[in-house]
């Protein structure tokens, strides 16, 4: 630590007699200055330890002093030694007493201690201190590359930086989740940085800012790692005061190997996702032997037991980035086995059914839907679009694609985040009809009936709609009609004749239904 007045005091050498102020003595001292100015403040920074010999003053002046000393005070001076025996055989009283009214500590300097005698006690403390400060960071910058390089991830890093700082550390990844935390209680304390991460995170790196908490009496540092706007995440440090110079060497030393960690894991993530791809693409081709050859021990345990198909898809890669940064702090957090594929605008995975990867996903996805139009269209989350698969193994892949494509294709016309194959196998098909392109479909293919019952020449609409939901059978609609078999029959064959299609075809029998279908419940009608 810097040297004090209490520490200049005991130095055998200068021989220092505390005068006033004897309870502020822990005060560090930044320099020992000497000057005999009548105000040398604007000459101060705060923290120097002022050496006079009252040549210019009237130390025996009771307001003269009180000025001098309160002014003094006031610029934050570390403390006042007067020399005796030069200009004056003692200290005056009115500057003693002007020193204990203003809190000041006051130091009697014997005629035989010369000021440049407390001025290089001062320097050699201050170097003595910042050699201590640098030796103590090259040590702790050591013993935190031992911890990076041992391989155990950040979590060790983290534990010694904590007790290098005599606080906690946390580390978030580029989404702004909290990837380890150290102590272990710090993870509920770092999850309520979230907004200033994200804020940190739009910032170039290098960059830090010091946060505050209502919530908690520390002090708060975050630091951006990466380069440029290559950000991967942020480290949080919290600690008591500010870092001294030692802390400042190893929270710097974290910030350097957590960045080259970081960009090691990525290019590993990217060897990673290479051979995920050809994984998949086995998959995809009904290889699953020799797929599960491929996978070995990364993928082999999520090929094992069953699993959900994503595809996400955004014309903003943000959006797609996003939700890879969820599902991976999800499957990290769990231990889980995740195979994710860039393709383009997509994004195609493979979690783990009933894991916290594919929990996250919906969470994230529900959280989007339940922003509105303005919050969605400012999140970088917006425009993604997921489509998830029925639970599925390695043998059945092609199909768990094409059922995620299937609810992405959905997801699309709904304006939903995510749409699960499940809604589509379980529910009514009715629903999806409720589309904009499935309505103008569906108008343009009852236009000319429309058109026809207008005239007033039948009802040719509501007999079409009767006579399907009779199968056909032509008593009964006739009689749902109020109308004889014969009408009713004259008029399917006017339907026939102005729509240019046969009623005895099952696809012409559907694609009419469902444009009732579709009609209806557009505006309303049964």
């Amino acid at each position: 630590m810097p040297p004090t007045l209490a520490s200049l005091v005991q130095h055998s050498a200068l021989k220092l007699t505390v005068r006033a102020g004897a309870d502020r003595l822990g005060t560090p001292v930044r320099w020992a200055h000497a000057s005999e100015l009548a105000d040398p403040v604007p000459y101060m920074d705060g923290g120097e330890l002022l050496l006079v010999t009252a040549t210019n003053l009237d130390a025996r002046d009771p307001g003269t002093m009180r000025r001098y000393v309160q002014r003094l005070a006031g610029a934050g001076i570390a403390g006042l030694g007067f020399a005796v025996g030069v200009t004056y055989d003692e200290i005056p009283p009115a500057l003693v007493d002007a020193a204990e009214e203003a809190g000041l500590p006051l130091l009697e300097v014997p005629r035989r201690t010369p000021f440049l005698a407390i001025s290089k006690a001062v320097s050699a403390a201050i170097a003595a201190d910042q050699y201590r400060s640098v030796t103590a960071g090259f040590d702790a910058q050591r013993e935190l590359t031992r911890a990076a390089v041992a391989g155990d991830g950040p979590a060790e890093l983290l534990t010694r930086l904590a007790v290098h700082i005599d606080g906690w550390a946390a580390l978030y990844d580029a989404s702004g989740a909290v990837v380890a935390a150290a102590p272990d209680w710090a993870a509920r304390r770092a999850a309520r940085l979230g907004p200033e991460v994200e804020r940190l995170r739009d910032r170039p790196a290098p960059a830090s800012v010091v946060v505050g908490d209502s919530e908690g009496d520390d002090r708060v540092e975050l630091q951006s790692l990466g380069t440029g706007r290559g950000n991967r995440g942020a480290l949080a440090v919290g600690t008591g005061a500010a870092l001294g110079t030692a802390e400042r060497y190893a929270v710097h030393s974290a910030v350097a190997l957590l960045t080259l960690t970081t960009a090691r894991s990525r290019a590993l993530q990217g060897a990673e996702q290479r051979l995920g791809a050809a994984v998949l693409r086995m998959l995809l081709a009904g290889e699953s032997v020799h797929a599960r050859a491929v996978a070995g021990d990364l993928y082999g345990g999520l090929l094992d037991a069953p699993f959900r198909l994503l595809i996400a898809e955004s014309p903003a890669p943000e959006g797609t980035e996003l939700l890879a940064g969820v599902l991976e702090a999800a499957a990290s957090r769990s231990g889980e086995n995740l195979l994710m594929v860039p393709d383009g605008e997509r994004l195609v995975v493979l979690a783990e059914d009933a894991g916290a990867a594919v929990a996250a996903g919906v969470a994230h996805a529900r959280a989007m839907d339940g922003l509105t139009g303005r919050e969605a269209g400012d999140g970088e989350g917006a425009g993604v679009v997921v489509g998830m698969s029925a639970p599925s193994g390695p043998i059945a892949v092609s199909a768990a694609y094409k059922q995620a494509e299937q609810a992405l294709s959905v997801a699309r016309r709904k304006g939903r985040t995510m749409v699960e194959h499940e809604e589509l196998a379980n529910g009514s098909v009715l629903p999806l009809l409720a589309d904009d392109a499935v309505r103008a479909f569906a108008d343009g293919m009852l236009r000319p009936l429309r058109e026809h019952d207008a005239k007033g020449r039948g009802d040719l609409v509501a007999s079409l709609r009767a006579w399907l939901s009779r199968h056909g059978q032509w008593d009964a609609a006739a009689a749902d009609l109020g109308v004889h078999r014969h009408t009713l029959r004259y008029r399917m064959r006017r339907v026939e004749e102005i729509l240019g299609r046969s009623l005895d075809d099952p696809d012409v029998r559907m694609e009419l239904w469902l444009a009732l279908k579709a009609t209806a419940a557009s505006t309303g009608t049964p």
